[in-house]
């Protein structure tokens, strides 16, 4: 190992954290770096991003670390200097985002600013970065030329480096890169946005240069004057990468492989490892899930999403690009132009009807790793939304069939077997019949059952095979971990809602009281309770719970209670005790269903309408309006409209109490229309495309109802 860290062991390391504890491994991370050992260099690297620059975070133990990573950066021994350059960057980056004059807290809890040492360093090792910046080595330069456009504060200086760093550099990826960090160094200082604008439009119309050069150059040019976007921008975006993506060659029908992705990064994955056999399967699915997440298969896929990013609202132009991207005779493109699509659709408004079209005629059973993509997300999309691509959905479920056998589900190819069950559960997703032989293949043979329990409850007309299935499963279930295979049984059966699965819902609220899993028992009264009166022969197993300790089991017990018998006398007096625990909110709900005979809840509903969280405020009021009627009207308005306006998360709740106020909730009309007229989704990050889609039908029906 190359030891070059002079002073190392003079930093008082122990003194400081990073996010996993005490920095005094710290030091033995940077002189890994710095080892012939491939494999201890990347396990070194990998430490202290995740520990002493978790998540991007900068420590005093990162700050520390910055003089002996520009050493290791300036030595020609170093084995990977390229490495340490893009840790450098990354921590330099990090900290430029940093407010200057903010606090901010070490892992330790103690005010700490070690951001502000940061950025002076690195200005003033800018000559290194420089240097870096023309080295013989084509990594190093690529890691390096980004500091010009971040910590170099002459403006001439830093522009003309780049103009001749584009003409010196020979590789594409260089290249793009430089036009790039043209585009942040415009960005930064207001001094370069003019010759760097008229720069890039020089590049992005020469004809003489790369289409990706060109597209690059529009792409940036277009990031650094958002303000000014003009009509012609997609068209000639789209033209260029046309140009980038021509016509493949005539090719025979492939088996079920992953297609040539052109320069995809992932070119085999059909020999993906098996899952550790320990993990449970929908753990193992959750990650190969986010492995696949950072893959990026085209070279122009990080342009494409920094134009999407650009054009933002513009919702035309980025369908515009997305139909573009689709139908790229690429596979690459068309493969990342799915999770672009998928984007775009959770975050903005508008008719998106040709998309999912595109994304159905990207069902193709010979490339089953773009069909496994595309039908996930369909499968993600409310069955509204998704309903242009059912046909699609069937005609690949067939196709697998018909070539691969009826237990198509369980195939042994990787591939095969996700493009299938993948186009089975989105099927299901949509009420559709033609899922069901997927499904009962899954059940009985217990191959990906969890996937095929999680779709069973969209098919209630196929009650009668899947329930005995979901039953058999529910009875062998583990109940000691209250969001496994118990739980997930249990919600399957409460959307098929068949009284046929009382005697298993029954038992299992025995077995998992016994167990002391009250959320695993809260789930079986859940299902009870939507079955309603032919779920009465469990009263004597229910009735108990109802005066649990446990509020979340109390309350689903009550709740069950209600659902089966309907007895306001009793069920009452016992949801507005549950109004002064933690399930005030489902309470003050079941209070309002239940209506005028839970009136003796009123005035501490009204106690909670006029103080507490606004959740809590919001789903008072409702309760007060159902019980109260048009009289309470005039109190419970201006309450739902102050909580819409104070975190519009409320707005569904609202919009549905303010429908059923009917002619009373004429005074919130410009709100709702208001709220209709914005392009963005709404609600918070948690918020589905399914609960905006119900909000804008909610929205139209109260405008209906009250013009």
């Amino acid at each position: 190992m190359i030891n070059n860290l002079e002073g190392v062991d003079r930093v008082d390391w122990s003194s400081m954290g990073h996010a996993y504890g005490p920095a005094d491994d710290v030091p033995l991370w940077l002189e890994q770096m710095a080892s012939p050992d491939p494999d201890v260099r990347e396990r070194a690297f990998s430490s202290f991003y995740s520990s002493a620059h978790h998540q991007g975070d900068v420590y005093s133990c990162t700050a520390a670390s910055l003089p002996f990573l520009l050493v290791l950066a300036d030595d020609p021994q170093v084995p990977d200097r390229a490495a340490v350059i893009r840790l450098l960057l990354s921590i330099g980056s990090a900290a430029l985002d940093c407010d200057p004059d903010g606090l901010y807290y070490s892992p330790s809890g103690h005010p700490s600013t070690p951001h502000a040492d940061v950025v002076p360093q690195m200005r003033e090792r800018v000559e290194d970065f420089i240097r870096h910046a023309a080295d013989t080595d084509p990594q190093v330069r690529q890691a390096a030329v980004p500091a010009l456009g971040l910590f170099l504060d002459d403006a001439d200086r830093a522009f003309a480096l780049l103009r001749e760093r584009l003409a010196a550099e020979g590789g594409t990826m260089e290249r793009l890169l430089v036009i790039e960090t043209a585009a942040t160094l415009a960005q930064r200082l207001p001094a370069t946005l003019g010759p760097v604008t008229a720069w890039l439009a020089a590049l992005a119309t020469d004809a003489a240069l790369d289409a990706d050069i060109r597209l690059a150059a529009l792409v940036h040019r277009a990031a650094c004057t958002p303000e000014v976007i003009d009509a012609g921008l997609v068209p000639t975006a789209t033209n260029l990468l046309q140009q980038l993506t021509p016509e493949p060659a005539p090719q025979g029908e492939v088996d079920a492989r992953p297609t040539d992705c052109g320069q995809c990064t992932c070119a085999d994955i059909a020999a993906e490892p098996a899952p550790n056999q320990g993990v449970p399967p929908q753990i193992a699915a959750v990650f190969a899930d986010l492995d696949r997440q950072g893959r990026v298969h085209a070279p122009t896929t990080e342009l494409l999403t920094t134009l999407h990013r650009v054009l933002d609202a513009r919702v035309p132009k980025r369908t515009a690009l997305l139909t573009a991207q689709l139908r790229s005779p690429d596979a690459a493109t068309r493969y990342d132009a799915i999770a672009m699509t998928w984007d775009l659709i959770r975050s903005w408004r508008g008719n998106h009807s040709s998309l999912v079209l595109l994304l159905a005629d990207c069902l193709l059973p010979n490339d089953p790793y773009t069909a496994a993509e595309a039908a996930e997300t369909l499968g993600k999309l409310p069955a509204a939304l998704a309903e242009p691509a059912r046909e699609a959905l069937a005609a690949l479920v067939e196709a697998h069939r018909t070539t691969h056998g009826p237990d198509v589900w369980a195939a042994r190819h990787p591939l095969l077997r996700r493009a299938h069950q993948e186009a089975v559960t989105a099927l299901a997703g949509l009420g559709d019949e033609r899922a069901l032989p997927g499904l009962l293949t899954a059940l009985d043979t217990g191959t990906d059952d969890w996937r095929a329990v999680q779709a069973a409850g969209h098919l209630p007309q196929a009650a009668g095979e899947l329930l005995p299935r979901v039953t058999r499963r529910l009875a062998d279930a583990d109940y000691s971990w209250p969001w496994g295979s118990a739980t997930a049984l249990m919600a399957a059966l409460n959307r098929l809602g068949d009284p046929a699965a009382v005697p298993a819902l029954t038992a299992a609220i025995t077995t998992a009281v016994e167990q002391e899993q009250w959320q695993t028992a809260g789930a079986a009264l859940y299902a009870l309770g939507s079955i309603g009166t032919g779920a009465a022969c469990a009263l004597e197993t229910v009735r108990p719970l109802a005066d649990a300790e446990d509020p979340d089991l109390r309350f689903a017990a009550v709740k069950a209670l209600w659902d089966i018998e309907s007895d306001p006398t009793d069920a009452v007096p016992r949801l507005t005790a549950l109004l002064d625990t933690g399930k005030d909110h489902d309470a003050a709900d079941v209070l309002g269903r239940i209506g005028g005979p839970a009136a003796a809840a009123l005035p501490r509903l009204r106690q909670l309408s006029e103080a507490g969280h606004v959740w809590t405020r919001v789903h008072a009021a409702a309760a007060i309006y159902d019980i109260g009627g048009p009289a309470e009207a005039e109190a419970v308005l201006p309450v739902l409209l102050e909580a819409w306006e104070q975190n519009d998360s409320t707005a569904n709740h609202v919009v549905d109490c303010l429908q059923r106020m009917g002619p009373a909730a004429a005074p919130a009309l410009p709100r709702i229309h208001a709220e209709l007229t914005l392009t963005r989704r709404s609600g918070d990050f948690f918020a589905s495309v399914e609960d905006d889609e119900a909000l804008q039908r909610a929205a139209l029906a109260a405008i209906n109802q009250l013009t």
